[in-house]
């Protein structure tokens, strides 16, 4: 598997709710001197993926989630216009650890904006893996 393969594939399993991260694997690949450029473009499209799944998995899953008990169907409208509000800003910390994957799912379950979604999540990924790269570079 070449090396931007490996990082496309860790970078989209690290964005969706699996525990796993990409960023000391890019840093890995930045000071063993591969194209900064492809690294850049592969580990942003699969976290951008990543992210994507987690969207229809709650677009999807929302009957399934209330059926298991995980949602509360009388609580989702509440949320939704919490959401609705809030859901833009909230969204530039989908690369955030921890908090940012679910905050992908839960905007598919509030079938928030797809095309501002994909915008907003392109976007806040990018440039943390733009930061990652120009910190990794002048810190060589």
């Amino acid at each position: 598997m070449s090396t931007y393969l490996l990082l496309f594939v860790v970078s989209l399993v690290s964005a969706t709710l699996f525990p796993m991260g990409s960023e000391a694997l890019l840093i890995l690949n930045i000071k063993d001197g591969y194209n900064i450029y492809l690294l850049l473009l592969f580990a942003t499209t699969g976290n951008v993926l990543g992210s994507i799944i987690n969207y229809f998995l709650g677009l999807k899953g929302e009957e399934f989630l209330i059926k298991k008990k995980i949602l509360d169907s009388k609580k989702i409208d509440k949320y939704k216009i919490f959401f609705d509000k809030y859901g833009f800003y909230s969204l530039f910390l989908s690369w955030a650890p921890i908090i940012g994957d679910p905050i992908t799912l839960i905007a598919g379950v509030f079938k928030y904006s797809f095309k501002k979604f994909l915008l907003i999540v392109f976007i806040s990924k990018f440039l943390r893996y733009l930061f990652l790269c120009l910190l990794t570079l002048y810190l060589s």
